[in-house]
This record gives structure tokens, sequence and C-alpha cells, in this order.
């Protein structure tokens, strides 16, 4: 058997962005058409499972529907097709390439060879640059050609290096998903909301919205930071402010040798010489600092003995610490420092150029600092020390041990004294100190430092000592512990009225005290303004509402057609609403053809109701009732006829309804009923499509709004609003 020129062509890949008929999480869709590949499942295929697994031996642990590890290498054996196989490929090349997913399924369609298959990916550059490699690299196994797959590994780790969020952006968003605070990436750098609407929060890595201007400008001033810091009694080294290489001299000799030489307005250590003893260094570290810093003032400072620590505090807590150390190389007679450097000291596998690496790789011959340490000792990087001789490379830094269970209460006060002095609300406090688990006071240890926006690596992956749960502080000091950053979200699915409901909701939910947004066909309102007359049943609509801070609630109008082509806007809602299942003629073109496939269509709406929340369900549609059973929440049925069996049944099992009898629409709850309102009280427009009035009606009670409130809202909306000015 031969399967050469067999190929697999995708008809279609598209990006679903929110909740699906696949999954609550963003996927990659793709339509993959295996043609004559159909014949030949794994098992047909010599050699083909032994090659693949050999290739990409991750394979073996994936669990496939079998349900236990090893359970896709049990189908590869009993035979799958090709589609099936893409799938499990694609998904471990994104984990090889750094971006963790695991989620992924494949279904066939109604036409011979053709399939849908879907699976998650973070960022779609990198699921679309994943999906083509594995496209290239499965047909190579099956047709048993060479395939350069490390190099198009290599290749996907540096779009996911480009397109994902940093290792410290990603890891709070994580620990926001575990609270289950959604997210929102507002760039393609590391700008991300946090939760939605008004309730939302926003953090660029290290720095939130409470990140106050001033005080990082106060932070990146060190003689006004260690002015305000000595003033409120923190412990700081003596020194003063210079502008020039003389200066910088005098002053040293008034502190007393050694000192340090730092730039006035820098950060992150740059150009920071230390134990500085002779007038040749303080001159040469004087030049450095100058060059590093934004401005030509350099700081002179008593050199404290010790080892540098750096302290995080996130709101009024330290919530982790780490140690420097000084780093030293032994010479063999032969090698150069750059060699040494790197045998001695790059070798260290958490050492590395890329934001992953706990530690920085060293370049003696282009490190200023090393450079300056070297001048020192009468070398330069192409010195070749003696055999046994010891030689510094740096002083201190590294500061990537962790110490956090060492800090002294009294060291922690002064820590988080600093932060709040300098107005920050996450800082990054340097400090030294000979041991740290003893005051500052007792060993002539002080503050030399407070940062804005400090690196959180090297407490999330230390060189050694335990990471620390750097995130979950960070969330926990954003959102109060009852906080989860979401808004009264309300779905509404179908084609029947979808959008005048959406709206006399939005009108219910303004009546009852709420700046509300919608986003339906007829456009985007908020506070009942018109605002955007295209059609905004749409994605992109519903995350601008999401993103707006002055939206206290939201309603979203989404077809089946929405659900297919991009998902839903919001990840979960506290309302979803389903009028009907019809519209089946018109999503031919998505293999969605049997009412059964509708009903998988539409339950995306039902799926994504929080455990709070409640889904309100036309009674009247027998598959749209079904769909009771799925939700996480409460349900309330509606209808125009308070005998249908899913109302009957409902009301006596004491669930909720709203129902039309004698032309008013009355809200019952088992046998006791809550109230009614009389159609005739309604504009003719709302009076004449009560369907659609009671559907708005019942979320509107799941909201527990008033029934004063429900009934004000429904008689003050008005189609006609006007559209907005600004």
């Amino acid at each position: 058997m031969t399967t050469k020129n067999k190929d697999l062509q995708f008809l279609r890949v598209n990006h679903l962005r929110g909740p699906n008929i696949w999954t609550y999480r963003p996927v990659i869709e793709v339509w993959v058409d295996i043609g004559a590949l159909e014949e030949y499942p794994s098992n047909l295929i010599p050699g083909f499972t032994e090659r693949l697994v050999a290739a990409l031996p991750g394979l073996l642990q994936h669990r496939c529907g079998v349900g236990e590890v090893g359970g896709f290498h049990q189908r590869l054996i009993e035979g799958t097709w090709a589609a099936h196989i893409l799938e499990h490929v694609v998904l471990e090349l994104q984990n090889l390439a750094g971006m963790r997913t695991g989620f992924g399924q494949t279904r066939s369609t109604s036409q011979t060879g053709v399939y849908k298959m879907a699976f998650r990916t973070r960022q779609e550059q990198v699921g679309r640059a994943a999906l083509t490699l594995a496209r290239n690299f499965l047909m190579a196994m099956i047709n048993d050609t060479a395939f350069d797959l490390a190099a198009g590994i290599t290749e996907l780790k540096d779009i996911v290096d480009d397109y994902c969020l940093g290792p410290s952006t990603a890891h709070i968003v994580e620990a926001a998903t575990e609270r289950r605070i959604p997210s929102i990436r507002l760039t393609e750098g590391n700008l991300v909301q946090l939760g939605h609407g008004s309730a939302q929060r926003r953090i660029w890595t290290a720095e939130t919205d409470r990140t106050s201007a001033i005080a990082e400008s106060i932070a990146s001033d060190k003689d006004l930071t260690k002015t305000l810091l000595q003033a409120c009694g923190v412990p700081v080294p003596e020194g003063s402010l210079v502008r020039s290489a003389e200066e910088a001299w005098e002053e040293a000799q008034d502190i007393g040798l050694p000192v340090v030489v730092k730039p006035y307005d820098g950060n992150h250590g740059r150009g920071v010489s230390l134990n500085l003893m002779t007038e040749a260094d303080v001159v040469a570290a004087y030049h450095l600092a100058a060059r590093k810093g934004d401005s030509k003032s350099v700081i002179v400072e008593r050199f404290v003995t010790g080892n540098e620590h750096r302290v995080l505090v996130v709101g009024k807590h330290v919530v982790a610490a780490a140690k420097g150390e000084a780093l030293w190389v032994t010479g063999d007679g032969t090698s150069n420092i750059i060699e040494l450097v790197d045998s001695q000291i790059n070798t260290d596998p958490r050492r590395g150029t890329t934001e992953d690496a706990p530690l920085n790789a060293l370049a003696p011959q282009h490190g200023a600092e090393i450079i300056l340490e070297l001048e020192r000792q009468g070398m330069t990087a192409y010195s070749v020390p003696l055999a046994g001789q010891k030689v510094l490379i740096q002083p201190n830094g590294n500061v990537a041990f962790d110490v956090t269970d060492e800090v002294h209460p009294e060291v922690a006060r002064a820590a988080t004294l600093a932060a709040r002095i300098v107005g920050l609300d996450i800082a990054g406090v340097d400090l030294v100190a000979e041991d740290i688990s003893k005051p500052l006071e007792e060993q002539r240890g002080a503050i030399i430092e407070v940062n804005a926006s400090p690196g959180l690596l090297a407490h999330l992956k230390p060189a050694s000592g335990k990471a620390r749960p750097i995130g979950t502080a960070i969330i926990n000091h954003l959102f109060a512990e009852h906080e989860t950053g979401r808004i009264p979200l309300i779905g509404v699915a179908g084609s029947k009225g979808t959008s005048l409901i959406a709206r006399l909701i939005a009108s219910i939910l303004t009546m009852s005290g709420k700046y509300t947004g919608v986003a339906c066909e007829h456009g985007l309102f908020l506070d009942q303004r018109q605002v955007e007359k295209n059609n905004c049943a749409t994605w992109r609509a519903g995350q601008n509402l999401l993103m707006n801070r002055t939206v206290q609630a939201a309603v979203f109008e989404a077809n089946a057609e929405m659900i297919l082509t991009d998902g839903l806007a919001y990840d979960k809602c506290l309302i979803g609403v389903v009028t009907d299942m019809s519209g089946l003629e018109k999503l031919a073109d998505y293999y969605v053809s049997e009412p059964e496939h509708m009903f998988k269509v539409m339950r995306t709406q039902v799926d994504v109701v929080l455990p709070q929340g409640a889904a309100v369900l036309n009674a009247g549609d027998a598959q749209v009732a079904e769909l009771a059973e799925l939700c996480d929440g409460s349900v309330i049925f509606y209808g125009m006829d308070e005998a249908l069996p899913a109302i009957s049944t409902h009301r006596a099992a004491g669930g909720r309804v709203v129902v039309l009898r004698n032309n008013e629409i009355v809200l019952i709850e088992g046998e006791s009923e809550h109230g009614s309102i009389a159609l005739t009280s309604l504009k003719p427009v709302k009076a004449e499509q009560p369907e659609s009035v009671m559907a708005a009606v019942a979320a509107s009670w799941a909201m527990d709004i008033s029934l004063d409130f429900i009934s004000a809202g429904l008689r003050t909306f008005d189609s006609n609003r006007k559209r907005a000015t600004f």
C-alpha cells in the first residue's frame, strides 16, 4: 500500500473566540478533508504509529476518549483517522512550544472524508502556526519522509514568545482564572483587563490601575526616594547626588570608603557599581552610571556590607523575598574570562536569555558592570587567569534565591513602610543585609531602592527554594474575597424577537438603577441611547461592552450563526434566554442539518449560565424546554399557555414560570402567584408581542428585580429612541 500524494486539505479554519459548540474556551475549528486517507486509518499504514510516537513521545501521555494515560496510543494501534491524529499532534506541538493546551475533539460530518476538528489554543497566531506545522509533520510521518521537527518547534517557540503573554502576566491571569475572574487581553503586549465593565481592574505585569504615576516617578528618583524614606525613619545609606566625576570622588571621601555609585534615575540594577575603594574606580563608575541613566546625575552612597535582597510587597504585605549572590570563576591557566564564564556560570540550566530563565546568562565582553569590575582587578574579558586564581565577575546581583520564610518581621515592616511612603501598591524593595532574619538596625543594613514594576520571575521560578504564589497575592490585592470582577450579563439566543427582548431587559435594568449596555441587531445601546446603528449582535461589539468601565450590566443578542462563527462574547452569564431553535435551513453550510445539531448549537447559551444564575426558556418550544436539564443554575419557563407540559411539570416541582392569562402576564412560583402585568397597560408594539415581553419579564424576575421596576421599565421603553450624540 502506498499513501504517496495523499493529503490533508483544510476547507475552513476559523477561530472561535468565545464559548462555542465545542467548549467554554477559545478554540480553532478546522474542517479537514482527508481524501483518500479515509481508506487508511493508522493501523493500515505500515510503521506509521511507531514513527509518530518516536518523533513525538509526548503523545504516549495523551488520554483521548479512553480516559487514561496511553488512551490515544491505544486508538492509534486499533486504527484511527488522520483528522483525529492531527488534533492530538497540534495539541502536543503547542505544549512543546511552551503554550499549555489539552482540549481537542474531532467529529465526522455528513460528507465522507470530511471532519470537523477543534483544538484549544491560547493565542490565535500560535494555534494557526501549530496547525500548519502539524499537518506538514503528519504527512511526513504518513509518507515516511524526512522532516525537521526540531526546527519547526523552535520556530513555533519564537511565535509563542512574540504573541503570548509573558510568564509573569500569564501567572497573574491564571490566578484570576482560578478565582473565576474573567480576563480580556487589551493589547498584543501584557496589558490585561480582569473582570468586566464597572467591576474591572487592569494589570500590566506588575503594575495595576492602582499604581500611581506619581509614585512611579518618585521611585525612579533615587535621591528623592531616599530623602522620603529617611524622613520616615526607614534605614537608608548615607549619600548625595553628584553631577561630575570630581564631585563623585569628593563625596566618596566625605562618606567614607567603600561606596556605591548608581544612576539617579535608573532601575533594575543597571549601571550600579559596588564596593568602590579608589578614585579611579569611582570615576569609572560615575561615567558608567551617567551612561545608564536618563540624566547625567549620579548618586554616591555608603556601601552597605552584606548581600543584596529583593523584597516583593503587594498591598500591605510582603509576599516574597529573594537573595543575591556574588559570582566567581576559577582560572585554569588556558581559558579566558569569557570561556570561564561560559563553562562555569552559563552552563547552569537556570540561566538563559529569555524571560523563562530565573537567572541571566552572562556576557563579560558586553556587560558594562562586569567590564568595570574586571578592570578593577586589572583584567578584561579576554584575560587568562592563572590556574586556581579566583576572579570576581559580579559582586552581587542574581537575586533569585528564595528566602521568604527567613524574613524578620521588622524587615518586613520596613519594606512595607517603604512601599507605602513611595506610594506603590506593588513594589520591589531592594535592601542589603548580612542576615535577613535579623532586624536591619542590628547589622547596619539598609533599604537602597524602591522599584515600581518589579520583576516577578525570580519569585515564580527561583534558582533555589519554593516558588511563591505571586499571582494569587496580586489578585487578592485587586479583588476582595467576595468580588468576582463580574457584572450582571444577560444573553438572549434565538431568532424570534431576540433584539426586542434584549432591549426590554435593558430598559428594566436601567429603571432599576444600573447603567446598562446592549449589543443586538438593532445596534449598540448605552443607557438606552443608541451609539451604533449597525448590527451589533457580534463578538466584537460584545467585547466593547465588556471593556466599557461605565457599564454596570450588559445584554447580548446571539443567534446560531454567531455561535458557529465566533462563539459568545462572554465566558459566563447570569441569565441565559433561549427563545427558539428555528432557522435550521440557513445553517447547511456549517454541516448543521438536523434538529439535534441545532440543539447542540443553542445549548451553548445555557451551558454558560453561572450556578447562581438562571436559564429562561420558552416552554412552547419542546426542544428549548429540554435545555433545562443542562443548566447549572435555576430555570424559569415562559409560555403563552400555562397548561404546557414543561410549565405544569416545573410548577409541580416548585419552579418559577411566567404565563399569559386573561391578557395578563402572571408570575408564578409553584402554587404561589407573585403578581401580574396587564398587556393593556403597555404600548401596542409590546402588547402585540407578548412572548417577547414574557421573556424579558422572566429574565428580570430571575435577577430579583421588583415587579414595580419591571412594569416601569416595560412602560417607559421606547423602541424608537434616537441615536445618541456626543
